[in-house]
């Protein structure tokens, strides 16, 4: 009888045994609360290298910047150097610790390198943009007979029509026929007649010049 007691200990103490062993192992840790775990298969989030640039105008091609454009020059990571500049009449714009620079007759690519270099002396590896916010070197003149004369910032592709309508139009006693362009090539005057009933009908429209920076359109 107390042989058969032992047996039946012994086969209980045997399958017990892996029970036992398994609630044993310490269970594996938890993340901690509120953490998600990160998603397998999708890459971070690519950090932004640089800020987008501040709004300004598109400039027209072959635009070089002139006496009276205003710049937005920006330095990344660099408040201190970066500012609104308006280019004075001696062709050069004034910012924080680079001073003076010769900004007329430079694309807006060209002063930006400029600036890089300079800012160089001061701060490691600068990075600048130039961002054109007004135009105002380039400008053409209508007077006369017209309902609002005076100077026009040449922003962008302009014919003689245009802007004799930017202008508020021909007044009534105008003489329609007999309008002039005006134009310094090279240093010699140039004059262009410009029929406005002709190339209002669709005739001679060669006379529609496309004006260019300084041109004067004089309607008698």
């Amino acid at each position: 009888m107390l042989t058969h007691t032992l047996m039946l200990a012994v086969a209980l103490l045997t399958c017990a045994a892996p029970v036992l062993a398994q609630s044993a192992v310490p269970p594996a840790a938890a993340a901690p609360a509120g953490t998600a775990p990160p998603a397998k298969g999708v890459p971070p989030p690519p950090r932004a290298a640089v800020p987008p640039a501040p709004m300004g105008i598109n400039p027209p091609a072959g635009y070089v910047i002139g006496p009276d454009d205003v710049l937005t020059v920006v330095f990344w990571r660099e408040k201190d150097l970066s500012a609104d500049v308006v280019v004075r009449p001696d062709g050069r714009i004034s910012l924080p610790l680079v001073n003076d620079i010769e900004a007329a007759g430079l694309t807006p690519d060209q002063l930006r390198l400029k600036l890089e270099e300079s800012a160089s002396k001061f701060v490691e590896e600068p990075n600048a943009t130039v961002v054109v916010k007004q135009i105002n070197s380039r400008k053409v003149f209508i007077t006369g007979e017209v309902a609002k004369p005076g100077p026009y910032p040449l922003i962008g592709p302009t014919t003689v029509l245009q802007l004799i309508a930017t202008a508020g139009g021909l007044l009534e006693y105008a003489d329609r026929e007999h309008i002039v362009v005006l134009r310094n090539e090279q240093g010699r005057q140039q004059s262009f007649s410009f029929n406005y009933k002709e190339v209002s009908r669709q005739k001679k429209l060669n006379q529609n010049l496309e004006l260019r920076s300084g041109d004067t359109i004089i309607v008698p």
